[in-house]
């Protein structure tokens, strides 16, 4: 029985050049933690943010005995919300790297022009049953999309060459190229989008956890002796609506960027799928 396990020739594809994305996604957190920190303890925790600041030296106020000073202004406020606040700080400050970083990735992974323009162009060369146009395309577009395409293209030729083949198995062959193509480009465009997707929830959950830090704060001043400590009972109040606010914001974003480049993924995916069955089509018709 005839094999049918046909493949492109190696170097047959022009891999696209550019920036692919980073692979440790565990140092950009590290780094971003990292710059957390020193933003909240450095920026935040200066000494001008507080009131009372002429006691202080140019040392941050991290350095001195905080809960004998009160905040002067919003800064001051959200430095008072506490350890969490860097650690939120880090998960938004790690969806903004990697929304950048996945930009740049999936602009490569578009290739150097228009992806519905170069499917139009591949169509349009598969009708006129020009195959050696369609490769010089994928040459020139280069991406995601045109690797798949190119790699299927080889496959294409190779098997109209193969007499030993019948026809529904040389379709197969070009169907299985195409599909594993695909997944050889498909971890590029999707890396890092899980640790942004973990941040939706993590972010929000790490705020309501410093939410809740604060309210026992509150809780704890109110059943004071001698009545409500104000002092303590601000501090409470202003580390559960900090960690709140930044939770909020952190969740959001990570949505915001999940989805936005899971749908570029997904449109490129479609494009592949297109090209593809236009691939099959016209073999099926021609052969």
């Amino acid at each position: 029985m005839a094999t049918t396990n046909a493949t492109a020739p190696k170097g047959a594809t022009k891999k696209s050049q550019g920036f692919k994305g980073v692979k440790a996604g565990w140092i950009v957190i590290l780094i971003c933690f990292i710059i957390a920190e020193c933003l909240y303890v450095f920026g935040a925790g200066y000494k001008t943010n507080f009131l009372g600041n002429e006691a202080f030296t140019g040392l941050p106020f991290h350095f001195f005995q905080e809960a004998d000073y009160e905040p002067d202004g919003i800064v001051g406020t959200v430095y008072k919300g506490g350890f969490i606040v860097p650690l939120i700080w880090g998960q938004f400050i790690t969806v903004i790297a990697l929304a950048i970083e996945r930009f740049l990735a999936i602009r490569t992974a578009n290739g150097k022009g228009s992806v519905g323009r170069f499917v139009g162009n591949i169509k349009k060369a598969l009708m006129a049953g020009n195959i050696a146009e369609a490769e010089a395309l994928c040459d020139k577009q280069q991406g995601s999309v045109a690797n798949v395409v190119r790699s299927t293209l080889a496959t294409y030729r190779q098997v109209e060459k193969d007499d030993t083949l019948s026809k529904e198995q040389k379709v197969l062959a070009i169907q299985k190229e195409l599909e594993e193509a695909t997944a050889l480009e498909m971890p590029m465009m999707q890396e890092n989008l899980p640790i942004i997707g973990t941040i939706v929830t993590l972010g929000t959950l790490t705020g309501l956890l410093g939410t809740v830090m604060g309210m026992i704060k509150s809780f704890s001043a109110m059943a004071g002796e001698g009545g409500a400590d104000s002092s303590a009972l601000s501090v409470g109040i202003s580390e559960a609506l900090v960690n709140t606010a930044s939770g909020i914001a952190t969740g959001a974003a990570a949505v915001i960027a999940y989805n936005f480049y899971t749908n570029k993924i997904d449109r490129l995916t479609f494009c592949i799928d297109e090209v593809g069955f236009s691939i099959v089509q016209t073999f099926n018709a021609t052969h």
